[in-house]
């Protein structure tokens, strides 16, 4: 690992001593792959890890907490997904296993969960993809924010990463705020930092490390793949909303829009009703990321991944990832006399 430059530790430092690391690097919880092991090397490694909780009960998050605590050395976080049924017993779990940072995504965070885990001695983080959420968490309590651009993996929004950071950064000073999507560089990280950020926040990067779970041929997807080739989902028809999610084109992308093509036919022939052909689309998708994550059919399964996907070249362990990282951060600021 390179020498801590003094320099970048003073960029940083708001967003280190937030999360009690040594780099103001979270790792993106990624449903499959930011498990145990992974979530463990970023942290032992200097980053801040974080658990996906993914659609987990309260006893296998309890279970997967403990299991990460036998292999972490240092702190990590837990991401809960605000839309599952079980939130509250999930955010019980985080108070009572005394995780320090909690990541709220996937949805606007209910205020009572906000307030059940900072009453429980926990700092809470949630995704901002505008300023006017942005001021509307921070009243709400929240401790410090993710603002991800549409350049991600996963679940996305419409702005990009570079524009979200101009909107919000020099607009937000109260709590600290973390960058996300499509950041593969350490040139980007620095360029985010001088921008005001507090750290950043990186998941696709991870994926092919030697330390994740994920199956070699999820693993060789990444590797071959270009920029280009991590699309959002299409949406049809817009009677049939469909969530844009950014994944490496397969053969389901394309059967998956030809399965809403059919669906909107038997709707239209009244074989469904709205409601119906709505959930008929949206299950298309279920277990498609275990499929491709574990079970390694990358043709039928769910890619999903960031455009910084063009900078994963090779499996690699986590320490040399962030190796890699800090070198061009350093580098970048020397070139300009930083």
């Amino acid at each position: 690992m390179p020498t801590d430059s003094p320099d970048l530790a003073k960029l940083w430092q708001r967003g280190t001593q937030f999360l009690g690391c040594r780099y103001a690097i979270m790792g993106g919880a990624m449903t499959w792959v930011s498990e145990r092991h992974l979530v463990a090397a970023i942290s032992n490694a200097g980053g801040f890890g974080v658990l996906a909780s993914g659609s987990m009960t309260p006893d296998l998050l309890r279970a997967e907490i403990q299991a990460t605590k036998a292999l972490a050395t240092q702190p990590f976080g837990v991401n809960l997904i605000v839309m599952s049924p079980h939130l509250a017993g999930l955010a019980e779990v985080c108070v009572q296993e005394n995780i320090g940072h909690v990541v709220l995504a996937g949805g606007t965070p209910p205020q009572a969960v906000i307030k059940q885990l900072k009453d429980g001695g926990c700092r809470v983080i949630a995704f901002a993809p505008a300023l006017v959420l942005a001021k509307r968490l921070i009243k709400h309590g929240v401790d410090a924010l993710v603002i991800e651009g549409a350049e991600a993996g996963g679940h996305i929004g419409a702005v990009s990463t570079n524009v979200l950071a101009q909107e919000i950064l020099p607009q937000i000073s109260e709590v600290p705020v973390f960058v996300a999507g499509g950041i593969g560089r350490g040139e980007a990280i620095l360029a985010y930092l001088e921008m005001g950020a507090a750290g950043v926040q990186l998941g696709t990067r991870f994926v092919c490390a030697s330390e994740s779970i994920a199956h070699p041929n999820f693993k060789q997807a990444f590797i071959r793949a270009h920029a280009r080739d991590a699309m959002p989902s299409v949406q049809v028809d817009e009677r049939f909303p469909v969530i844009p999610v950014r994944a490496i084109a397969n053969q389901a992308s394309q059967r998956f829009i030809a399965w809403q093509r059919q669906v909107i036919d038997r709707y239209q022939g009244g074989e469904l009703d709205l409601k119906a052909a709505q959930l008929e689309i949206e299950h298309f998708w279920a277990g498609a990321l275990r499929r491709a994550v574990i079970d390694g059919d990358v043709e039928n399964g769910s890619l999903m991944a960031g455009q910084s996907v063009a900078f994963v070249t090779r499996e690699q362990p986590v320490t040399e990832i962030f190796a890699e990282l800090l070198s061009q951060t350093t580098a970048a600021m020397s070139a300009r006399g930083g």
